[in-house]
């Protein structure tokens, strides 16, 4: 008689450290938000939550670190972050984007990594996502901000192509050959509002090498082209692309879906955001600990606080929002809730 057949146990996910960016003013206000919203909504998450602080030097004309204390024991007594502390060889505060790729060669080497912007709230259990950590990849909740393609200059096609032969890459396997030539999307491009790989200091010095190194020498077809801000989502994808990574390699609608949302900024969060992410906002600041030390950031205060929230929520309809981010922008404006 044949055996009766074994029954599979579910492969459990890998653990894996988050990293987000904390410093003094805005981004401090964020990440403890943050840290808050993945306690909410996975407090099965067993990895390490770290929150990685720009150190003072030649690069900061100002100390970037976490001031405030209240904040900074938030972050670590209250959610159970570490603040790990990085230097800035190469950006710093002429470009602060770059935090997020020096910070990565402070995590520690060998375990995977997620990174999400520090304006992002965890809306779902983030310990269930089933990521790969050997095939990279990053948001794909983007429009086309970049190359901005002129009457007369090069498409995105010689653009693109100029970065991967710079660094030796196989552009012709970027493609998403189901989209025209003249369309951004044929062309690897990605928010980098979240990323993740099996080790951040692999990661972490491919992302410095190319970044410095397209911003210090660009190919000809980029003269003219604006890499502020956009630098770290041009470099971006050659590093996903060089290590094997892609576009979308974990299931769609789940991060920028069900499990976190990537905010940017209180009134956009308002307007055009799930009711799961306004619930868990509005949660996380009914918690006295919470609201007695994120209300001291003036947007936080006013739009969760003293209703502006709610006014900028009533003036869209989520099942049917502006194609363009900037129609939101100017709307909110119009109506005097607009604030960074």
């Amino acid at each position: 008689m044949p055996d009766a057949p074994t029954a599979t146990k579910p492969q459990t996910p890998p653990r894996f450290n988050v990293f987000v960016v904390g410093q003094r003013g805005r981004i401090g206000y964020e990440a403890a938000l943050f840290a808050a919203s993945l306690r909410l909504s996975d407090p099965d998450f067993a990895g390490r939550l770290i929150v990685g602080e720009p150190q003072p030097g030649p690069l900061w004309p100002e100390d970037p670190r976490i001031a405030n204390a209240d904040l900074r024991s938030l972050l670590t007594d209250e959610f159970g972050a570490e603040i790990v502390p990085f230097e800035s060889r190469d950006f710093g505060a002429a470009y602060p984007h770059g935090n997020k790729i020096e910070g990565l060669e402070a995590l520690p080497e060998g375990e995977p990594f997620v990174f999400f912007d520090s304006d992002t709230l965890i809306t779902g259990a983030l310990s269930a996502v089933p990521f790969d950590f050997d095939r990279p990849s990053a948001s794909l909740r983007r429009e086309g901000t970049w190359p901005t393609i002129e009457l007369y200059g090069p498409g995105y096609a010689t653009i693109w192509k100029s970065l991967y032969d710079k660094f030796g890459l196989d552009f012709a396997t970027s493609l998403d050959m189901t989209e025209p030539e003249k369309v951004w999307r044929r062309y690897l491009y990605f928010n980098a509002g979240w990323f993740f790989y099996r080790c951040p200091r692999v990661f972490g010095a491919r992302f410095r090498a190319y970044a410095t190194a397209i911003r210090d020498d660009p190919p000809e077809a980029l003269w003219g082209q604006s890499l502020t801000p956009w630098l770290d989502q041009v470099a971006l994808p050659l590093v996903i692309h060089a290590l094997g990574g892609g576009r979308q390699t974990l299931p769609p609608d789940l991060l920028d879906g069900t499990v976190s949302c990537h905010w940017r900024l209180m009134p956009l969060l308002y307007a055009r955001e799930s009711d799961r992410a306004v619930e868990v906002l509005e949660t996380l600041f009914a918690r006295n600990r919470i609201k007695r030390v994120l209300k001291a950031h003036r947007p936080m205060q006013k739009f969760v606080l003293q209703g502006a929230g709610a006014q900028a929520r009533a003036l869209f309809d989520r099942a049917a929002l502006p194609r363009k981010e900037q129609a939101i922008r100017n709307r909110l404006r119009r109506e005097g809730l607009w604030m960074r």
